[in-house]
């Protein structure tokens, strides 16, 4: 059968800080400039997560994309959505909450929960309309698992 990828885009409103607690305020507004603001600031993320595998001559489907937005609502908007990244998001303490660390703590979120015969392909993070991350995970340990 060929292999497909499909994609399903999602939304979530989230606010965050970035800094750095070993820098001065003076070093975190120069790397960082209005991003490093204490009292945060926030986005309207967009979310595309494309998935790949096989179609089913069954279903038509390489993947029920109601399942996939299931899967994203599950393992991620439900703890990010309406929330401050740097306060109450578990799976992110610790991290600089830039795109670039985000979306990667999101692909590995995400993956586990990615059906057999299906593989998590990309995910593009969209932080500002004009801004976006892609991630398409670790390229080493895919081919070494493959």
């Amino acid at each position: 059968m060929p292999r497909v990828r499909v994609t399903r885009r999602l939304h979530f409103n989230a606010a965050h800080r970035l800094y750095r607690a070993d820098w001065s305020d003076e070093r975190n507004r120069e790397v960082f400039g209005d991003c490093s603001n204490p009292n945060w600031h926030g986005h309207n993320y967009e979310m595309d997560v494309t998935v790949e595998g096989a179609v089913d001559p069954a279903t038509g489907y390489v993947l029920d994309l109601k399942l996939l937005k299931e899967a994203v609502q599950e393992a991620v908007i439900r703890d990010v959505d309406h929330r401050n990244l740097n306060l109450e998001v578990p799976w992110l303490e610790g991290l600089n909450p830039t795109t670039e660390n985000f979306v990667v703590a999101i692909w590995n979120r995400l993956e586990p929960r990615i059906p057999e015969g299906v593989e998590l392909n990309r995910i593009v993070l969209w932080e500002t309309p004009r801004n976006y991350v892609e991630y398409s995970g670790e390229q080493g340990s895919r081919e070494a698992a493959g």
